[in-house]
């Protein structure tokens, strides 16, 4: 019995591990395809939840799984949830990096949600967090505050207190949805909370392309394959390898440390796209990715 469970908290992490680094390549293709095409963040968003719903909707009509749909007030309170925490940190990371730098925004958010999920741990089990937990959090918040304390990044003023603020609930958002995705809805599976979240958060995202200038794109091949790219492999699989690994999971305390810590890969990807790297960044970022996935 023992064994059983280990192996499927081994398979559980292997998936979430797996998450992390296509939304690494998200961050990437995410970054070519706003230069290329000329997009706003928040139209690279919209276009990168659209496009994932609707390639996990496809998947879905060739499986046949289209007709057995849930119509329970509990799967549809779930997908809403999770199509709104989806638009919700979206939305609040794209304002950070508004108001902040790229980089201080994703450092921000991913040491945030660690600390959130543990601390919500904590106060559900009414107990302190393991020594593991408390470790992994320690190493992930020193590595990633190596990445950010470059001279000149930091700048003061209200604007960046509120770059900040959108930044932390950024990572309170997706912390949210890890604790959400946790209990499992009869008869919705990881495949349909991937499809019918990402389109709820599409269309909630949607009204923010009326207040951001929208150009339009130069659908080429080569833009047409990254966003194909951007909906197909950082999105629609990498948030189904996420939902099943995250339900898989049904422990708290270090295990939830592992899925904060690795769900960000993509913001660590677009930051990379944007930054020439450099060896002592390399390093410092295994410091932060690699302790969370420990113990």
């Amino acid at each position: 019995m023992s064994t059983t469970i280990a192996a499927r908290s081994r398979a559980a992490s292997v998936q979430l591990i797996v998450a992390g680094v296509l939304w690494g390549t998200g961050g990437l293709a995410g970054s070519v395809l706003s230069e290329r095409a000329g997009l706003s963040s928040p139209a690279v968003a919209v276009c990168r939840l659209s496009l994932g719903g609707a390639f996990a909707l496809l998947l879905l009509g060739c499986t046949g799984r289209l007709r057995a749909l849930p119509r329970t007030r509990e799967a549809v309170r779930r997908v809403l949830v999770a199509g709104a925490l989806l638009a919700c940190y979206q939305a609040c990371y794209f304002a950070a990096v508004t108001l902040t730098s790229v980089s201080v925004a994703t450092m921000t958010t991913i040491g945030s949600v660690p600390v959130f999920v543990a601390v919500a741990g904590a106060v559900r089990e009414r107990r302190l967090p393991d020594p593991v937990t408390t470790t992994s959090i320690g190493c992930a918040v020193v590595g990633l505050v190596l990445l950010t304390a470059s001279p000149g990044e930091l700048s003061g003023g209200a604007g960046f207190v509120l770059g900040l603020a959108c930044a932390v609930a950024s990572g309170a958002g997706f912390a949210t949805l890890t604790l959400v995705t946790r209990t499992p809805v009869e008869g919705l599976d990881p495949l349909r909370t991937t499809a019918f979240g990402c389109l709820v958060g599409a269309f909630l995202l949607a009204p923010l392309l009326t207040v951001s200038p929208v150009s339009v794109p130069s659908w080429q091949l080569d833009v047409l394959a990254v966003a194909l790219y951007l909906g197909a492999v950082p999105t629609a699989l990498a948030y189904l390898a996420y939902f099943r690994g995250a339900g898989a999971l049904a422990s708290g305390g270090g295990r939830d440390v592992r899925v904060a810590g690795t769900v960000d890969g993509s913001r660590v990807g677009r930051t990379s796209a944007r930054r020439r790297p450099r060896l002592r960044r390399m390093v410092r970022s295994g410091v932060a990715a690699g302790c969370p996935g420990r113990g």
